[in-house]
């Protein structure tokens, strides 16, 4: 089964502790909300996982399922991450990009015995052929995102990490990406990240509340209900950040 273990974790920026002595392990076969107030260090922990920031002390490891266990000095290609705001080429058309993305992971995707066109990724969008020609800049936001959502997905990373990924797409898009994601756990361990409560609700397993430098799971109450809803509020209403 693969997981994603925290153990020890320490980060700080100047002053501010984000991280202190937090430990949490997520597991395969569950989606995990990752609920925490503005300046919390969400974001911060899951760059810290794909490795754009160093931690100050403790470990992150992930075991792939790949029979090496736990390791903390995991592949690039352990990791998928699907931004809040999309990190894609501006200056190439949809299908320019796509073909790119295929052609760079052809290795991996040969080794999942997938065969896929570019075509594949735009009808898993819902984006048509005139979309498939416009070049990225001209692309929504929204757009956008999908593409980034749908080309995260197509490897199945052992960790998928998503940070606020559905907040720029519209209800029938997100409806979409949200049965993607969900499909997504048989394969991955799938974090979460989002500031709306009903969004974790509705395809969370789990919620992992990041609160006073740990990381807390929320058990006992049933996710879909307003007792959990009430008690995730009053958990992190006592505690005071400034923005980050």
């Amino acid at each position: 089964m693969k997981k994603l273990e925290i153990a020890h974790l320490d980060k700080a920026f100047d002053q501010q502790v984000l991280f202190k002595d937090a430990n949490y392990t997520f597991q395969q076969g569950k989606i995990y909300g990752l609920l925490g107030r503005n300046g919390s260090g969400k974001s911060t922990l899951f760059n810290m996982i794909v490795r754009n920031l160093p931690i100050d002390s403790g470990t992150i490891a992930v075991d792939s399922d790949d029979g090496q266990g736990l390791i903390t000095n995991y592949s690039d290609t352990a990791v998928g991450m699907v931004y809040t705001q999309p990190h894609l080429p501006a200056f190439m058309t949809g299908v320019e990009f796509v073909d790119y993305f295929i052609a760079i992971n052809r290795e991996r995707l040969d080794r999942m015995h997938t065969t896929v066109k570019a075509a594949d990724f735009f009808d898993m969008a819902g984006l048509g052929q005139a979309d498939a020609n416009k070049l990225l800049r001209d692309y929504s936001e929204g757009m956008r995102n999908k593409l980034q959502i749908v080309v995260s997905l197509m490897l199945k990373p052992p960790v998928l990490l998503l940070d606020e990924p559905l907040t720029t797409v519209d209800v029938v898009a997100a409806h979409e990406m949200q049965q993607m994601i969900v499909a997504m756990k048989a394969d991955s361990v799938v974090v979460f990240s989002t500031h709306i409560m009903q969004l974790a609700q509705a395809i969370c397993d789990a919620v992992v509340l990041l609160h006073q430098q740990q990381l807390t799971e929320l058990t006992g109450l049933d996710i879909h209900s307003q007792a959990f809803e009430d008690a995730v509020i009053a958990r992190l209403s006592d505690e005071v950040q400034a923005d980050a």
